[in-house]
């Protein structure tokens, strides 16, 4: 099978590699659609995020979604032929936090993509049976992979405690803050304001369900007088973050989505006048129900984030592609295509 393989920075090949065989209770999965993430252009970029750093080569991607086309065995789940979301990150389900049920927590976590673990740009993966999500036919392929950033605002949305009559900021308007923005609708909030710097991506919040948005390029988000009840920091950018959580309410609940830097000077005299909650989230577990049923009802639009798409030889092209293009929102590979010209 042919795989996209980053060696070093700036330094993508592609490689014929055999194709995996399924262990017990695994499934074999033909990907159709991989969506690519600002984590992938990170490790492209910069061969690190955090304590994770590229020293040896490494698969990317970790939004896939595919067909079933073979199973290991003692594998049930799934017959051959099964159209399925694939959850990325596979636990060791005896560790405390598994056993607890945050499973997005577990300190042995093999999650596609980040090192040393490989992830979906190629035309074959395995993973167990239990974390490849069957989905309806009234989704996509694209918008299969795309259930991996809806689960991020899903999970967000219920940190959050987003409710019925609920007023929520979200700040940035990139894949995670679209996708947190439709979830905070389809959870019952009234009123759900977005922010960016840019026009284009804020049209499309519009477009999506945004009761307003705000270009806090030109207008200053304090003098718009909004105080909501929760904010959902999407962005990760410091300075945002800081004036966004000026604006919310007594009581309101801050959840930090966006991965910026290391570090972040809170608003603390804000944060404790007002007894605002300030959380952090990391991944998701157990969303992809949710996540399925969101998209399939039409409650959440994922076509509509698919901006640019590439095939399997162009991956470098999908990674640097918003560096030339200010629309860009959601760059989809292709695994089974050949290069699209």
């Amino acid at each position: 099978m042919r795989v996209s393989v980053l060696r070093g920075v700036h330094d993508l090949v592609l490689e014929e590699r055999p194709v995996p065989v399924p262990g017990p209770r695994e499934a074999l999965i033909r990907v159709t659609a991989v969506g690519t993430c600002g984590s992938d252009v990170h490790y492209y970029e910069h061969g690190r995020i955090g304590d994770f750093v590229v020293e040896q080569p490494l698969v990317l991607g970790h939004e896939p979604a595919g067909v079933v086309v073979a199973t290991g065995a003692g594998a049930t789940l799934h017959e051959p032929g099964t159209r399925v979301a694939l959850e990325p990150g596979v636990p060791c389900s005896t560790c405390s936090q598994c056993r607890l049920g945050r499973y997005n927590l577990c300190p042995r976590m093999r999650f596609f993509g980040t090192p040393p673990v490989d992830g979906a740009f190629c035309e074959y993966v395995v993973l167990r049976e239990d974390f490849a999500h069957p989905i309806p036919d009234a989704l996509g392929d694209e918008e299969g992979a795309l259930l991996e950033p809806l689960s991020v605002g899903v999970w967000a949305c219920g940190k959050a405690r987003v409710r019925p009559g609920s007023r929520v900021l979200v700040t940035g308007a990139g894949p995670i803050g679209l996708v947190a923005a439709q979830c905070a609708r389809a959870f019952g909030a009234s009123e759900v304001v977005v922010t960016d710097v840019n026009a284009d991506r804020l049209a499309v919040a519009t477009e999506i369900g945004a009761t307003d948005v705000v270009d806090v390029s030109a207008r200053d988000l304090a003098g718009t007088g909004y105080e909501p009840d929760v904010l959902l920091e999407c962005s990760g950018v410091a300075a945002a973050t800081g004036d966004a959580i000026r604006q919310v309410a007594r009581a309101g609940r801050v959840v930090l989505v966006g991965m910026g830097g290391d570090e972040l000077t809170l608003p603390l005299s804000h944060v404790q006048g007002r007894e605002l909650e300030v959380t952090g989230t990391f991944r998701y577990a157990s969303t992809w129900p949710a996540a399925i049923d969101l998209a399939a009802s039409g409650a959440v639009d994922l076509g509509r984030l698919v901006t640019h798409r590439f095939a399997l030889d162009e991956v470098e092209q999908a990674l640097t592609v918003a560096a030339r293009d200010s629309t860009v929102i959601k760059p989809v590979v292709l695994p089974q295509e050949s290069r699209r010209g």
